[in-house]
């Protein structure tokens, strides 16, 4: 240990050009939980505490010593089997701030200076039993731009989960707010009210735009959240909560970058250093690893790095969200990734779907459909032990509602025709099984392609063709699909109703079923 020490003392002295001290705590067992370490409460033994990028671990007394600078958050790890105090907000409470200088003047106000260090820093914990199978909720991009937005995330989402007690804790991946940090606060009251702890990634428009360095840019999220790069455990899982953001874009010095520094890649390194490699490893980001399109959104040398760390781990999920769509990827060797088992990237569908447009429901929310045709919603993540399943629940509907399907109301018997079937099959990926069938008849494979969702494009245009003013904001152009599938239609039989039937099994072996009528009729 002292070895250990020794070496990221004058690694982070070096790194970080100013002069190095150490702070020693405990990390213990607080009983009585007032937060104050008596004589009776013991210190736990291997628990990781880090500065945001050394990581040591505590002695067989609880004690840790860890490197401290000038500007660092101290932070335990959570360990399995224990849990993290929370405020009245329900906001986990494992981090120190130490900033003696503070943030630098800043519009949305950053961290105040901090108080001299005390002369034992210690992180309280209070013991818990933890099931091997549980279950995590999480968020992708809230991002309310007003107060307005607040009550759509609010009784649009918050409400369906309020006072849920089958899930441990819930992560939102990042956006927070839209760019007026003055809304942590309202948000934060928000998410409280579903009564579990949570977590929070930091997303692009939860920065401080107006700083120079992206260092500097999570200060005010610092003062709300704690750390933008932290990790805990629960079970034989352990979470990596990364800011992926680089601003300003180190390319042009304007705009973000997805990416990572060489401090948070080191975090990692060392984080990873102390969890057993049969553990599940989860990264929570915000922006996804892969690149949209013939955009590069992601620095490729840090995807590489981050797979290199990763590479003796053979269980991993990552999340992100931030583009208001919902896909699955898998990183194979071809794409850099060094396992034979593929890396599982999880985009997340949002919480606001389309940035809260569309017409509103019977409640006043806006629907905001996302533009790859997938309703606005979130997901639930069921571990067990190191495995995991993921669940899609799309915003007021029931559980069950994993598809749409599209097809005609109404078509001519016999007649040629280029209308189709499809089927958005929110949870699907190309490799997929999505079958159909007419009145009991044989099931047929549908054919996957990546293209518009068909309803998402009525919802819009209905904008474009309507003679009244609608009520809400015109929805967003959309964005190809990457869980679409299409059959052709049959109008070779009877005149009348029928049936379509379709069945879905996605990647957990799970099978989802839905059904709609079309009507065919003869030529007048």
């Amino acid at each position: 240990m002292k070895s250990i020490l020794l070496s990221t003392c004058l690694f982070i002295g070096t790194f970080a050009g100013f002069s190095q001290s150490l702070i020693s705590g405990y990390v213990y067992e607080d009983l009585n939980k007032n937060f104050k370490k008596d004589k009776k409460e013991k210190g736990i033994a291997r628990v990781s505490v880090t500065n945001g990028m050394d990581v040591v671990q505590t002695d067989s007394m609880g004690r840790y010593n860890l490197p401290i600078g000038g500007d660092q958050i101290l932070a335990v790890i959570k360990p399995s089997n224990y849990d993290l105090p929370k405020n009245v907000l329900n906001l986990p409470q494992y981090y120190h701030i130490h900033k003696p200088a503070g943030s630098p003047e800043l519009k949305y106000k950053g961290v105040t200076p901090s108080a001299e260090l005390p002369k034992e820093l210690n992180f309280a914990l209070f013991p818990a039993k933890e099931e091997a199978e549980f279950t995590a909720l999480v968020f992708g991009d809230p991002q309310p731009y007003n107060m307005e937005e607040i009550g759509f995330f609010e009784r649009g989402i918050v409400t369906e989960v309020m006072g849920i007690n089958t899930v441990r804790f819930g992560l939102s991946l990042g956006d927070l707010v839209g760019d007026g940090l003055s809304l942590f606060i309202p948000y934060q009251e928000v998410i409280a009210k579903v009564g579990i702890p949570w977590y929070n990634v930091i997303g692009n428009h939860d920065l401080n735009f107006d700083v120079k360095l992206d260092e500097q840019s999570d200060e005010t999220f610092e003062a709300h959240f704690g750390p933008s790069n932290y990790a805990f455990n629960y079970g034989k899982v352990h979470f990596i909560v990364l800011d992926d953001i680089l601003y300003p874009d180190p390319r042009d010095g304007t705009g973000y970058w997805g990416g990572l520094r060489s401090d948070q890649l080191a975090f990692i390194k060392n984080d990873l250093a102390f969890v057993p490699k049969d553990h599940l490893i989860v990264l929570a980001i915000h922006i996804p690893l892969f690149d949209e399109g013939n955009d590069d959104t992601f620095r490729d040398s840090d995807r590489e790095a981050l797979f290199e760390l990763l590479k003796e781990f053979p269980n991993t999920l990552s999340l992100s969200a931030h583009t208001h769509l919902q896909r699955h990827d898998f990183f194979n060797e071809d794409a850099g990734w060094k396992q034979e088992k593929p890396h599982h990237h999880y985009n997340v569908g949002t919480t606001s779907g389309d940035w809260y447009k569309g017409k509103k429901n019977d409640k006043g929310i806006p629907v905001s459909r996302m533009r790859d045709g997938t309703p606005k919603g979130y997901a639930f993540i069921d571990f067990k032990d190191n495995t995991y399943e993921l669940r899609y629940k799309a915003a007021g509907h029931e559980a069950s509602y994993q598809m749409e399907i599209f097809a005609p109301n109404v078509i001519e018997k016999d007649k040629r025709t280029s209308a189709g079937i499809f089927v958005n099959f929110f949870m699907g990926n190309k490799e997929s099984t999505v079958r159909y069938r007419i009145d009991d008849g044989e099931w047929k494979e549908m054919r996957y392609l990546e293209e518009y969702d068909p309803i998402y494009l009525l919802e819009m245009f209905e904008w474009d063709t309507t003679s009244e003013l609608l009520d809400g904001k015109r929805p967003s152009n959309p964005d190809q699909s990457k869980h679409l599938w299409r059959a052709n239609v049959n109008n070779k039989l009877s005149a009348g109703q029928h049936i379509i039937e379709v069945e879905a099994v996605d990647m957990f072996g799970k099978q989802h079923y839905s059904k709609r009528t079309y009507e065919i009729r003869d030529p007048e």
